[in-house]
């Protein structure tokens, strides 16, 4: 199924459903009423717009996953996919950003695996361990690398539109997050990293790190 319509289909019940809502207190004359629903009606078509997005001709370049604010950048331990020493870099999406996830670098699809229980806050760090998430992990000619999907206080919703073996170039889009949450990517360790914390990015076409050409897999 295609997921390059300029409004994600994902969005249409929402916005369909205040329109309604707008119709009918405009036919009952409640003018108050009926253009605070439109304007949340119209609010809601541009949450869920889904730009294109042109990623740098660079295949070393990691690109990435999502549009926001660098919250952080952390060397850590990450034993589920890489196994190893690694660079997480943690990325804030406000409610004003594109929800629309994208691959970070042409990569095959190995598993995907949802879990968490809260809803905490997306800024707040042990939201990276207990709210609800989706992992992705990766293969690419550079090694393994994880994204992370991550709920919020009002994001309770992921879509992830790709599964185990799918083989998919950079910057394809691969899923979204409803309404405000978090996107972290976890690059290997020796990545060359491009972004500072408080950073603003664009997913798709922002350059966050480099491999080096020399560690090809």
């Amino acid at each position: 199924m295609s997921h390059d319509h300029i409004i994600a289909r994902e969005g249409w019940g929402y916005i369909l459903f205040f329109l309604v809502l707008t119709g009918i207190a405009y036919y009952f004359e409640y003018t108050v009423a009926a253009v605070l629903l439109l304007m949340i009606c119209l609010f809601i078509v541009f949450f869920f717009r889904n730009p294109a997005r042109k990623p740098v001709d660079d295949e070393f370049a990691v690109i990435a996953p999502a549009d926001g604010r660098v919250l952080s950048i952390e060397r850590v331990i990450e034993d589920r996919h890489l196994k190893g020493e690694s660079i997480k870099i943690s990325i804030f999406l406000s409610l004003f950003n594109v929800h629309i996830n994208r691959l970070p670098i042409q990569a095959t699809v190995d598993w995907t695996l949802r879990e968490g229980y809260s809803f905490l806050p997306a800024y707040k760090a042990e939201a990276s361990d207990t709210n609800v998430r989706n992992y992705l992990a990766l293969s690419s000619a550079f090694g393994r690398l994880l994204v992370v999907q991550i709920t919020g206080l009002v994001a309770r919703r992921l879509v992830c539109w790709v599964n185990a073996g799918d083989k998919l170039p950079a910057g394809a889009r691969f899923g979204l997050i409803k309404f405000g949450s978090c996107t972290e990517i976890y690059v290997p360790g020796d990545t060359t990293i491009l972004v500072d914390a408080g950073q603003r990015v664009r997913g798709g076409e922002t350059v966050i790190g480099r491999f080096d050409n020399q560690k090809m897999c």
